[in-house]
C-alpha cells in the first residue's frame, strides 16, 4: 500500500511516423480532441478525452529527443475505458469507417482492438460485471 492513490491514466506517449496523419486518425476514430501546447513547439501533440489521452511524438531521429532505434517505442497496447453504451457506438463507428477490429470477452470486461496508422494496438474496454467485482 502506498500513501497516495492514482486517480486515472493521464496519457500514453507514443512515437508516430506522421504527426498529422496520426492526429487526424485519433480524432476521427476515437473522437479525441487535439491540444497543441504553443510553448512546446510542434510536439508533442496531445489528443484528449476529458483528462486522459495520448501524446504524439515524431518517430524520426532528426525531430525527436529519442534516437530512431530507441527501445522506447515498444508498447504492446493501450486501452481507453468506455461505457457499455459507448462500446456499442464505437463498434458501429469502426464498422462505418471500415476498420479491422477484434472483440474479445475477458469475462469481467469486453474489449475491442484495432490498429492505428503506425500499427499500435488501441483497445476500448468496458466492464460487464459489477465494478466492485473487478476493481479494488
Amino acid at each position: 500500500m502506498t500513501p497516495f492513490k492514482i486517480e486515472f491514466l493521464d496519457h500514453v506517449a507514443i512515437r508516430v511516423t506522421d504527426l498529422e496523419v496520426s492526429s487526424k486518425w485519433y480524432s476521427k476514430v476515437l473522437g479525441l480532441k487535439k491540444h497543441k501546447m504553443k510553448k512546446w513547439g510542434d510536439f508533442p501533440i496531445f489528443l484528449l478525452s476529458g483528462k486522459t489521452g495520448i501524446a504524439l511524438f515524431p518517430k524520426s531521429k532528426e525531430s525527436s529527443q529519442f534516437p530512431s532505434d530507441s527501445k522506447k517505442d515498444k508498447i504492446d497496447h493501450f486501452a481507453f475505458n468506455v461505457t457499455k453504451e459507448n462500446f456499442i457506438k464505437a463498434r458501429k463507428r469502426y464498422e462505418e469507417l471500415g476498420l479491422d477490429f477484434d472483440i474479445q470477452d475477458h469475462h469481467y470486461f469486453h474489449s475491442m482492438y484495432t490498429k492505428d496508422p503506425d500499427g499500435y494496438t488501441v483497445e476500448l474496454t468496458t466492464i460487464v460485471v459489477q465494478e466492485e467485482d473487478f476493481y479494488v
